[in-house]
């Protein structure tokens, strides 16, 4: 049993009346060929782009909210404008208590943010930052241990002059690839044992400044460093799943307003950080990034789907008598419509899939070029569930673009186009 327009001799007659006019064939197909491709790539660049950020924030939890002593801008409780707000440790355990809270890691760090300080082994040394941790940090920059352990609750409470060093620390203290562990390094002439070796999840700036830290007990660092002051530079915390992270930084904030005598109005008396609002914006960035590709593309594509439509409608004024034949030997107005719409759709579909196929080759050659691990791009990946919508909207150009072709050609009436002749 024979299926309209399945059967062999309709394919047959697209595909010659396809060939009758190579060139112009091609040239309509090369519009959407270029726009579907233009849009694979677009979209696999922007999987990468987004798959580089998420690496960036892969080595610290999303949720966590770091908070800063800044300077009064607002005078209140005696205390004058530019007078300097310092956070102590007395605030912990107030802090600790404040619903929502899950883990809480204060920080201090040799010569203040981003300071470096010699680091010597042997007659080997360099400039490194120095952090001064507690074992909760673990749970807030998520880094690895690649030999040894991290920091534990006995270094600090027995004041011990341990260190875990940095990947890149351990390669520039370490040339001759000695095993660092049990090792003394001396940081500004005071000897610490390094018991673990870390690397950062991160793959980015932040990530290679980790890797050139040194990370000692904070209570160590209190007593040698910091002349037994008990000053936090700064605290990280991380929020239970149910509380989100403006939420708890707002809880974070409103308490220390009301223990360091702080103006409610004072925003300069505090600095913080919200990684997950940080986070959200950049998703959101990525949102818009991913429709305006889709825009593009889909206008690209259907620029290029409307180019077969106009070559159809030449096609149809220059197959006039054909067309007037068939309807005189009996073809329906539908089956006239029918061989337009197969012949726009199989010109649409197949330069609309050439393109998909090249696209997606292109972005996974890029990809295994780059490597998975390129600190600098993610790799160009495509969503199949993005081919898919890509298909669709192939199929509904080719559909728009046969509608005025199709309709011109069911309008030719048989005696006018033989006439015509």
């Amino acid at each position: 049993m024979r299926i309209p327009g399945l059967d062999l001799d309709t394919w047959q007659e697209v595909g010659e009346a396809l060939l009758g006019s190579p060139l112009r064939t091609f040239l309509s197909m090369a519009g959407v060929f270029w726009g579907t491709f233009v849009l694979v790539v677009m979209l696999g660049f922007s999987k990468g782009l987004e798959g580089a950020t998420e690496k960036a924030f892969r080595g610290m939890a999303t949720n966590s909210v770091f908070v800063w002593g800044g300077r009064r801008s607002v005078p209140f409780g005696g205390f004058a404008v530019g007078e300097s707000v310092e956070l102590d440790e007395a605030d912990i355990p107030t802090l600790r208590a404040l619903p929502g809270v899950r883990w809480l890691a204060p920080r201090n760090q040799l010569g203040g943010y981003r300071g470096s300080n010699v680091v010597r082994r042997g007659p080997v040394s360099g400039s490194y930052s120095v952090q001064g941790d507690v074992p909760d940090m673990s749970h807030i920059e998520t880094n690895v241990i690649t030999a040894g352990r991290t920091l534990d609750e006995l270094d600090l409470t027995e004041l011990r002059k341990v260190v875990v060093v940095g990947k890149q620390v351990a390669a520039a203290l370490f040339p001759d690839g000695d095993d660092p562990l049990g090792q003394l390094v001396e940081i500004n002439r005071v000897p610490f044992r390094v018991v673990g070796v870390f690397r950062s999840r991160r793959q980015d700036d932040e990530g290679d400044r980790a890797e050139q830290s040194l990370r000692i007990p904070l209570a160590t660092f209190q007593r040698t460093f910091g002349g037994g002051r008990t000053t936090v530079q700064w605290i990280a915390f991380v929020g239970d799943d149910d509380v989100s992270a403006s939420e708890l930084e707002q809880r974070i904030r409103d308490q220390l307003v009301v223990r360091h005598h702080v103006s409610p109005d004072d925003d300069q008396a505090f600095g913080s950080f919200n990684a997950e609002r940080e986070f959200s914006r950049i998703r959101r960035i990525f949102v818009g990034i991913r429709g305006v590709t889709w825009l593009v593309g889909a206008a690209t594509v259907l620029s290029g789907a409307i180019g077969i439509g106009n070559v159809m409608l030449i096609a149809v004024r220059e197959r006039t008598r054909e067309i007037g034949i068939r309807r005189a030997i009996g073809a329906r107005p539908i089956d006239v419509v029918l061989m337009i719409v197969r012949e726009t759709l199989v010109m649409t579909l197949l330069a609309g899939l050439l393109g998909l196929v090249v696209g997606i080759v292109g972005c996974e050659a890029l990809a295994t070029w780059l490597g998975p691990d390129d600190p600098r791009f993610g790799p160009p990946h495509v969503d199949p569930r993005a081919v898919l919508v890509a298909a669709a909207l192939l199929l509904l150009s080719g559909l728009v673009a046969a509608v005025l072709p199709a309709r011109r050609a069911a309008a030719i009436s048989p005696v006018e186009a033989l006439r015509g002749e």
